[in-house]
């Protein structure tokens, strides 16, 4: 037998090639999507302007071509594959209780405080700066959802802080800088300050009055002592904490530094670090306190009281994130379909693609409107107006619940219109879907939002009449969205925790669609009104009924319009 050498093999006019050599040339594959402007969004521009942040726009477009851009869009990949790690000890055996995070964190997080998407709002006075603040998350959340969670848990430290004035003149200028100086040291000889919470425990989870962190009083006025084990505090390298901890006079909250004013470390024990679904850019740790020295803020027994407007801020951002995560994953998805082709056409120009991506350019359209109203509304209360300070009570808590309901499904929706292709990592399309669920388990599940709705209309009934003032700048305009309107009153009545998320879904919708009908075109406020409030639509996206102004509403929805 004559064994052919491969080199002879090569030579063989068999017609197919060189072996080793290329198959094929790669055709019909999209290029990669960045850069990209992520504020090429007109209903976000729309909605800067009208809810009087229009000045900050030339940052918020610089924002956006940051954020769109190949090295911050790397910078989000890497801060995910590379995920925090925990020393608890140092080579001497010391603790030190460190979480080290890879360069693109420190990148993202430099980036995310000097644009001011921390504190920085509190130390400004122009009306829309809370505005100006949630569109740049909207825009800066097409990166990375991770690095979020101490930027927002920053911002909604402030207003808790101003509970106790001394504390608050203490920390709020480094809360409210425009620097990221991370490391732990004492807080005062630094440029900038993070700051986290603790707040729930294993054995209650949201229910926070059940906590078993003690607090005990020392000699020194307004200083005490914690004891206990925390369950889910996020980004425990921030430098203070606000933590829920029972004092003698009921549970309380407590300001904890992570290096004390003489420069030693307070005691910060980190148990270990969650294993998480998604959010692997941010740590998540069980801290153990045990004589921890502790700051009280605010009066004893009104722990809960005191950390409201915290919980109302960071809602917002719940929101906000998710709206930034629809967004994100919608621009992929159109990004594909219009570089991609089958049977003939691009994905983009066949009829049955167009219905899904308009479904879901709707969706994207309503979140980023509703978020945006409610920035305003915060902006307005802070500012002393308390018609919008009542609207926000209840509208934070009812899109809380809705809009981040919304993203794991859209997110999904999204993914598929990639395929395969979709389906693996190198996309970025998994990372958005993994995260999307956080959103509506942070600060509150779907039932505590709900139950949160109907303690304001039982408790406050200016937070119903704010809702109905809201809707009754559209009555006329809409027959669909007059019957949403008079069917919710008659829910509202009921007030049962039964059917308390099917009292909740109808007044996002309806407070969407009233929205769209004030500020979007024709086309996107029928086609909202017909689908989620008329009926004339299926379970899943992509099921407009015919006649429903795909055309429009993509020219609207999708950058780069064609």
């Amino acid at each position: 037998m004559t064994i052919t050498r491969a080199d002879e093999l090569q030579q063989t006019s068999f017609g197919l090639g060189a072996l080793g050599g290329a198959t094929h040339d790669v055709t019909n594959q999209p290029p990669h999507p960045a850069p990209y402007d992520a504020s090429d969004d007109v209903a976000l521009l729309e909605g800067v302007r009208r809810e009087g942040a229009g000045w900050a726009e030339e940052d918020l477009r610089r924002l956006g071509r940051l954020a769109g851009g190949e090295e911050a869009q790397e910078w989000a990949d890497q801060a995910n594959r590379h995920e925090p790690e925990l020393r608890t000890h140092d080579r001497y055996g010391h603790r030190v209780d460190e979480v080290g995070f890879h360069p693109s964190w420190h990148h993202l997080m430099r980036t995310a405080v000097a644009e001011g998407l921390a504190g920085a709002p509190w130390a400004d006075d122009r009306p829309g700066a809370h505005v100006a603040r949630t569109a740049g998350g909207l825009v800066w959340g097409h990166t990375d959802a991770g690095h979020g969670c101490p930027t927002s848990m920053t911002y909604a430290a402030v207003p808790a802080l101003r509970r106790q004035p001394e504390l608050a003149k203490v920390y709020e200028p480094l809360l409210t800088s425009r620097e990221y100086d991370p490391g732990l040291r004492v807080p005062t000889e630094k440029r900038g300050l993070l700051a986290g919470m603790g707040m729930t425990e294993k054995q209650g989870g949201s229910d926070v009055r059940t906590n078993t962190t003690a607090a005990t009083p020392t000699a020194e006025p307004g200083v005490y002592t914690l004891r206990g084990h925390k369950w889910f505090t996020s980004a425990p390298m921030c430098d203070v904490f606000l933590v829920l901890a029972q004092a003698p006079g009921g549970l309380s909250c407590f300001l904890v530094p992570r290096v004390l004013p003489d420069g030693t470390r307070n005691t910060f024990r980190i148990q270990r670090l969650k294993e998480k679904l998604g959010n692997r850019s941010n740590a998540s740790s069980e801290p153990e306190f045990d004589g921890t020295v502790a700051w009280l803020v605010g009066p004893e027994g009104q722990g809960v009281k005191t950390i409201i407007e915290m919980v109302n801020c960071t809602r917002l951002d719940c929101v906000m994130m998710s709206a930034a995560l629809m967004r994100k994953t919608l621009v992929e998805a159109g990004h594909h379909a219009r570089h991609r082709s089958a049977f003939g056409a691009r994905l983009v120009d066949q009829p049955l693609m167009r219905n899904v991506l308009a479904d879901l350019a709707l969706e994207s359209e309503a979140a980023t409107t509703l978020t945006l109203r409610l920035a305003g509304a915060a902006d307005r209360a802070v500012r002393g107006d308390a018609g919008e300070a009542a609207f926000r009570r209840i509208a934070t808590a009812v899109g809380k619940y809705w809009v981040t309901k919304r993203g794991p499904a859209f997110t999904a929706e999204a993914l598929e219109c990639l395929g395969g292709n979709g389906y693996v990592e190198d996309s970025g399309m998994p990372r958005h879907y993994r995260e999307a669920p956080l959103l509506s388990i942070w600060e509150g599940s779907g039932n505590v939002n709900a139950l949160d709705v109907l303690r304001a209309l039982g408790r406050d009934p200016a937070t119903a009449q704010a809702l109905f003032d809201e809707l009754s700048l559209t009555r006329g305009a809409d027959a669909r969205l007059d019957a949403a309107v008079a069917g919710l009153k008659d829910q509202l009545a009921e007030g049962s925790q039964v059917t308390a998320r099917r009292l909740v879904e109808r007044t996002a919708l309806t407070v969407q669609a009233s929205l769209l009908v004030r500020h979007a075109p024709g086309a996107v406020a029928d086609a909202f009104c017909a689908t989620r409030l008329g009926g004339d639509w299926g379970h899943a996206f992509g099921t407009l009924p015919a006649g429903a102004g795909l055309d429009a509403i993509l020219e609207r929805a999708l950058p780069g319009r064609e």
